[in-house]
């Protein structure tokens, strides 16, 4: 007869984990006892640490760093930032107003690092099956948009046109880091390709490589699956939050709307009301 489990071990197994061992007196990380993590690694190895189970390099620390800096903040145009604002005048401690603007990162602000990802795996696949580059992206780009529409995750953006000042720097470091060996600089050629192709069936008029676009190159090159482009892309953007939230909450302010109170929405009558 199979002896049943007792209820401490029932509980016990309730929750299992690979990243935390903790009891009274004791608190390691991925198997590091905390207190030789502490002052001995950076943020960026901790996030990856607790995220992956290994230490980088610190090499690879550092292009990893490049992409969280990047994203952490883009005004309050972005709809994150201004809902996090709008929050802070409502009487909610800073951990709502952070939730209010990470909560606002999906599909289309913020997910987008996630989709890109999955474009630039796509047309790695593709060449490990035989397509020449040119073609994978093609195809890729295809298949991309029979799934998903014509607009293309990580590329173009509503101010920056042609560039986005953050992806040309982005990408000299990936290709500085593939110099010295620390990534292959596979989804830096696999990006720029796309960026051109795309640019090539705007009948040649060019197209910004995104914050996401970008940082998707970086987060493939360092081995991060994609659905961690979205994750780690809401951990950059949460410091912003957190800057605006706070501003707002020493500027002061009740109730602040989207707009100025002198400026009402256009109220669109019904034909049966005219």
């Amino acid at each position: 007869m199979t002896s049943q489990p007792s209820d401490a071990e029932t509980v016990r197994h309730w929750w299992r984990t690979s990243i935390i061992d903790m009891e009274p007196g004791r608190i390691a990380f991925r198997g590091h006892p905390v207190e030789d993590l502490i002052g001995n690694v950076s943020f960026p190895q901790m996030i990856w640490l607790m995220v992956r189970g290994d230490v980088p390099t610190a090499e690879q620390a550092a292009l990893f760093e490049t992409a969280l800096v990047a994203g952490v903040d883009h005004g309050p145009q972005a709809p994150s930032i201004a809902a996090a604002r709008m929050a802070a005048t409502c009487g909610v401690g800073l951990n709502n107003v952070m939730a209010t603007g990470v909560n606002m990162l999906g599909d289309v602000h913020g997910g987008a690092g996630e989709q890109c990802a999955e474009l630039y795996f796509d047309i790695a696949e593709r060449i490990d099956d035989g397509a020449a580059l040119e073609d994978a992206v093609r195809d890729g780009l295809d298949a991309w948009r029979a799934e998903y529409g014509k607009i293309v995750s990580g590329f173009g953006h509503r101010f920056h046109k042609p560039v986005d000042p953050r992806a040309p720097r982005l990408m000299a470091l990936v290709r500085e880091a593939a110099a010295n060996g620390t990534v292959s600089g596979r989804y830096a050629d696999i990006g720029e390709a796309v960026q051109a192709e795309i640019g090539r069936q705007r009948d040649g008029r060019a197209i910004a490589m995104n914050i996401d676009g970008a940082t998707a190159v970086i987060f493939c090159e360092l081995g991060f699956p994609a659905p961690l482009s979205r994750g780690l892309f809401c951990l950059s953007r949460s410091v912003g939050v957190l800057a605006h939230g706070w501003e707002q909450m020493q500027q002061g302010g009740r109730n602040k709307g989207p707009m100025p109170p002198q400026y009402l929405p256009l109220y669109e009558a019904k034909d049966d009301e005219r």
